[in-house]
């Protein structure tokens, strides 16, 4: 039956090695590392990123403003999907009427399924392109624990990473000690006793 002795590498025994030791420490600092210091990355990284989307959607809507239009052509265009948004994917001629100004005419960008007739939003920029919605608190929300949580995963991974390397290197420095223990040791146990 095998006994497990918890906490061996902390002791003072005759078996316990420098590289024991060393290893006992390493084991310490790298879960303060995982458990303390990588959430704490991730939590610094996502409030970052919250600054700076709420920043971004608040001169989002700034700039932009949105009419109801009306849908006049029924050709929609599909968006490259870099320039597209998921919400709003086609290009549609559309008709809406400003107040205290005559009705004008744009190619704006339309939800899918739109046809001609149908009523829809569309946002349009200071200049009068047709542009996406700025991003709401959900969206602002969804960056935020996005980026907090890949910056907290990117942490533990380069902790995961250096712990692995670091028990590579205390590995090969482990046999290198035992190679010279059996060195000294070794003749005493292989001369043939007379």
């Amino acid at each position: 039956m095998r006994t497990r002795v918890r906490g061996w590498r902390w002791r003072r025994n005759p078996l316990r090695r420098r590289s024991d030791v060393v290893e006992a420490w390493t084991v310490l600092v790298v879960a303060v590392l995982l458990f303390v210091v990588a959430p704490l990355v991730g939590v610094a990284a996502g409030l970052r990123a919250h600054d700076q989307a709420q920043t971004l959607a608040v001169a989002q809507r700034a700039e932009r403003h949105h009419v109801r239009a009306m849908v006049v052509a029924n050709t929609p265009r599909r968006l490259p999907t870099v320039q597209g948004d998921r919400e709003h994917p086609y290009r549609a001629r559309v008709r809406w009427t400003e107040p205290g100004r005559a009705t004008r005419t744009a190619l704006a960008r339309v939800p899918a399924g739109s046809r001609a007739g149908d009523v829809v939003t569309v946002w349009f920029d200071a200049r009068g392109r047709s542009v996406a919605p700025p991003p709401d608190d959900v969206a602002v929300w969804q960056h935020t624990v996005t980026v907090g949580v890949c910056a907290a995963g990117g942490a533990a991974g380069v902790v995961l990473l250096g712990h692995a390397v670091e028990r590579r290197i205390a590995l090969r420095y482990r046999l290198a000690e035992w190679e010279r223990e059996w060195a000294r040791t070794g003749p005493k146990w292989t001369q043939p006793r007379t």
